[in-house]
């Protein structure tokens, strides 16, 4: 996936303005401009939509987080360089201070079916000889439960496209 769908969905799922989208990154210490996010969202072949870099998504993560779960006492996480599917997961699951029941249910209810040692083997190490890399299907279906979870009574984007309702 990449990045700009991913914080479409979060901002979607969770309803967040351009102010509040403005704030998240404020809380992980970054000035940025509600023009810098509405290009960001834009559609690909929008002549001025711009890509969102790894470094960028990892700071929107981290004052996720903060927005979440409060500000930790001490020195703050430094965002990552380059993410992957795996950390993005992580950051969303401590975000919403979510257990291993909690994300499958939520996988669950985009019709995802995953076991329990699967999802534990998304969250290990990568040097670890269970670790397997987690994939786009994963992380899009776990987008599309938080969505289902956060904002039940909405339409998703492509059911609206398509004048559907998403089932509860």
């Amino acid at each position: 996936m990449n990045n700009n769908d991913i914080i479409r969905r979060l901002r979607y799922a969770f309803d967040y303005n351009d102010a509040k989208m403005v704030e998240i990154f404020a809380h992980a210490g970054f000035k940025v401009s509600k023009e810098q996010i509405n290009d960001w969202l834009k559609k690909e072949d929008d002549l001025e939509y711009q890509d969102i870099v790894d470094i960028q998504l990892a700071i929107f993560l981290n004052g996720f987080i903060i927005e979440k779960r409060g500000k930790k006492e001490g020195e703050q996480p430094k965002p990552e360089k380059s993410l992957t599917n795996n950390t993005i997961l992580r950051k969303l699951k401590i975000a919403l201070n979510l257990k291993d029941d909690d994300i499958l249910a939520i996988l669950k209810l985009a019709d995802f079916q995953f076991g329990k040692h699967e999802l534990s083997a998304l969250f290990r190490k990568p040097d670890q000889d269970q670790y397997r890399p987690c994939k786009d299907q994963i992380l899009r279906n776990f987008l599309q439960g938080l969505q289902l979870k956060y904002r039940p009574e909405k339409k998703s984007p492509s059911a609206i496209e398509k004048n559907v309702d998403v089932e509860k």
